[in-house]
């Protein structure tokens, strides 16, 4: 895409959702992470129905230690990986505790030092605890800038590092929502919903899906000729039954008796 395009391109994404966040409920920066680390491969919602209640009682890493790692698990054992991630939380909680008095630290390194956080997680926490322009690129992030054409990239170090190069103000602060966000509801994974799409001339995507009740479906595939010869001679020797080869005139077919 071009300059121009890029910067229509998210100009029409934020037209449609002017304050575009996290589907992830929270209470604080510290609530925020534990979310982001359990929804490693589940669905936001998912996560929400396991943390809803424990972040009632549970919004600091003093109060997660006392929890306890095997009630934490039995608590979001309906997410997946709950064993590594309940383990993952509890360590986390204790590193806050032992190097950052119990507080999130705002600095890349020291997030992605402590145990379960990876890249994307701190992009997360930096971007939506702290406010930074951040680009978290999840699996809806990467699907959108490769199909579009906006930042295509083989790994999500590439696609993190285009967008970082291209995204223009006053959009890059909430850029990675809008892309999760529009990967998640429109330019779905296994049928993009082009014909609702609000960026659907910018997109190099093709050929755009129509609308449900405009879908032909494919005609059903006639049998060749050939074919059709093949199974009507087939038809026609069954028909007559099997058939037995005569014998020729003074040639006798019965076998020889032995000697005794």
């Amino acid at each position: 895409m071009t300059r121009d395009q890029i910067f229509e391109f998210f100009r029409r994404l934020a037209e449609a959702n002017p304050s575009p966040t996290t589907e992830l409920d929270y209470i604080n920066p510290y609530t925020l992470l534990v979310a982001v680390v359990l929804s490693a491969q589940a669905t936001d919602a998912s996560v929400n129905v396991a943390t809803g209640p424990l972040f009632k009682f549970i919004t600091t890493p003093r109060q997660m230690i006392a929890f306890g790692e095997d009630r934490l698990r039995e608590a979001i054992k309906s997410i997946g990986l709950f064993n590594t991630k309940a383990k993952n939380v509890v360590a986390l909680s204790q590193a806050l505790i032992d190097r950052h008095e119990g507080e999130v630290p705002r600095v890349r390194d020291e997030l992605e030092a402590l145990p379960g956080v990876g890249r994307k997680t701190a992009n997360v926490l930096l971007n939506t605890a702290f406010g930074e322009e951040t680009f978290a690129v999840d699996t809806h992030v990467f699907r959108v800038c490769n199909r579009t054409g906006l930042a295509p990239g083989e790994t999500v170090d590439d696609v993190e590092a285009k967008l970082e190069k291209i995204v223009p103000q006053p959009f890059r602060r909430d850029a990675h929502h809008w892309l999760i966000l529009h990967g998640r509801y429109t330019c779905k994974a296994r049928l993009p919903e082009c014909w609702r799409c609000p960026v659907i001339d910018l997109c190099r995507y093709k050929p755009k899906t129509s609308p449900p009740g405009e879908r032909i479906k494919a005609p059903t595939a006639k049998p060749s000729a050939a074919r059709t010869s093949s199974r009507g001679s087939s038809k026609a020797r069954t028909a007559k039954g099997p058939t037995a080869s005569k014998p020729r005139a003074g040639h006798n077919r019965s076998r020889p008796s032995r000697r005794p």
